[in-house]
């Protein structure tokens, strides 16, 4: 009997011969010609250069878990070269293993460390992942030496910040954006320009960073703390991603790539940050406190960010906050309160023509509907590959005919659903009457005094699903959950 299969492949270097993605693909195709399982295409997952350490930073083994979670279940086993290569954490393995097998009814096969399916196979599936554990831990701590101890010899091992490039692992400078560093420098330092008009001033030529995007705010305050730009190298062993300037354990050393300021301009940058940190200290107050019952639901039409609320009185595009947004859509709270009541109202009094239910049953239904659909489809493909594992002689002709009278027999019973559910989806007709009352008694709630903004908020975000707002145009969009 067939099986549907899918594999995954991960490859954490590039010198890795025996692990190379076409050695596993190979290895992981031999055994399933070998096991009557069935590869195809889209069921093959490459994550090529990427740790196995976290789970989520492996996009190609969530796309793979995501697929296995559907309905009907794409394939019924995971084929890996080694379980290091599915996980190198216990607590991952363990944790999506359990998912497939438990929930999905998929097993996860090791090529070439055979495990039989009884009680001791789980002693030794457990030691297999804590050596590939171990492995991975000690190879980190081991990495992390070698990175420190090139710290200390002042020597680059980062991306290149903006303004240089790696070359034969050597920093070099590049002189369209060194002479930009430069200007940014000796604006910022002599007063002439703050971050955020530095930040619109970068966007508007068109500079880009070297990942690709726009230039945000804290994109200057990176480059006005990074050392790098005064001939020296920055690196914190202990502490990941973090942009902790004065962290005790970071090292910072001379280097030998070509500094692109002097000390007297970083020590004057140094002292402006220093001096506005004093002069405008963050604000704090509670996250809980909603400025108004319209929060998170309010959406710029130029770039679609949340519009947040600047300060007590105005909503801002906090795309234009971040200098990422060149529209202004600065509007004063209450104005925008009063036009999305009024469009409430209007619509409660007005002609409503809605083609959406509401009744949960009727969810369901419509549900139900998608998933036979897809179940036949699935049922469409399973045919074509029990047709193709006749011909490859996989299977007796005997098989193939016991085969193609189940998939008959199951499609029969999926078309009777199909007819029943189509047929009570054609009586059923949306009230009007219903979403009219809904609408009126949310305009009620959210102009009552006596309800306050917290209780307003849950009702808003109850009906609305979000409001585009265009200040260019002048224009308010809402979308409403129905």
């Amino acid at each position: 009997m067939f099986q549907n299969g899918a594999c995954y492949i991960r490859v954490s270097t590039d010198d890795q011969t025996e692990y190379s993605p076409d050695a596993q693909l190979k290895a992981l195709k031999n055994y399933a010609k070998q096991n009557n399982i069935i590869l195809t295409k889209e069921h093959i997952y490459i994550d090529e250069g990427i740790s196995g350490r976290k789970a989520e930073k492996r996009p190609k083994f969530m796309e793979m878990i995501a697929t296995a979670k559907t309905k009907p279940k794409p394939f019924d086993v995971i084929l890996v070269h080694k379980f290091d290569r599915f996980a190198r954490s216990r607590e991952d393995s363990v944790v999506y293993k359990s998912l497939l097998k438990r929930e999905c009814g998929i097993k996860v096969i090791s090529t070439t460390e055979s495990i039989e399916d009884d009680k001791f196979s789980v002693i030794l599936e457990a030691m297999l992942e804590a050596m590939a554990e171990y492995y991975s831990l000690n190879l980190s701590e081991e990495v992390k030496k070698g990175m420190t101890e090139k710290a200390e010899r002042g020597q680059f091992q980062s991306c290149p910040p903006f303004g240089y490039k790696m070359q034969d692992k050597e920093l070099v400078i590049v002189p369209n954006e060194a002479d930009f560093v430069k200007s940014a420098f000796q604006k910022y330092g002599s007063g002439e320009m703050n971050m955020s008009q530095l930040t619109k001033y970068a966007n508007n030529i068109g500079l880009k960073t070297h990942r690709g995007n726009v230039f945000e705010t804290r994109s200057f305050e990176y480059m006005f703390n990074n050392p790098v730009y005064i001939g020296k190298v920055r690196w914190t062993p202990t502490e990941k991603a973090q942009r902790n300037y004065n962290h005790p354990d970071t090292i910072i050393k001379d280097s030998s790539h070509e500094p692109l300021i002097t000390i007297e301009e970083w020590e004057r940058v140094q002292k402006r940050i220093k001096d506005n940190k004093q002069i405008y200290r963050k604000r704090e107050k509670p996250t809980s406190i909603k400025r108004s019952w319209l929060c998170g639901l309010v959406r710029c039409a130029n770039c679609n960010h949340t519009l947040v609320v600047s300060n007590i009185k105005y909503f801002q595009c906090c795309g234009y906050s971040k200098s990422k947004c060149k529209i202004s859509c600065s509007v004063p709270i209450k104005t925008i309160e009063a036009l999305v009541l009024e469009r409430l109202r209007d619509a409660f009094q007005g002609e409503i023509e809605i083609n959406v239910v509401f009744n949960q049953s009727d969810l369901n239904l419509e549900t139900d509907e998608t998933l036979i659909s897809a179940s036949l489809e699935m049922l469409d493909k399973k045919e074509i590959r029990i047709k193709i594992a006749y011909q490859d002689g996989i299977d007796t002709l005997d098989e193939y005919k016991a085969n193609k009278n189940h998939l008959t027999e199951e499609r029969d019973m999926l078309l009777k659903e199909l007819r029943i559910i189509k047929e009570k989806l054609i009586q059923i007709q949306p009230d009007n009457v219903e979403i009219n009352h809904k609408l009126k008694s949310v305009y009620e709630l959210l102009t009552d005094e006596t309800i306050d903004t917290e209780d307003k908020y849950k009702t808003a975000h109850y009906i609305i699903d979000e409001i585009v707002f265009s200040k260019q145009e002048n224009v308010l969009k809402m979308v409403y959950k129905m």
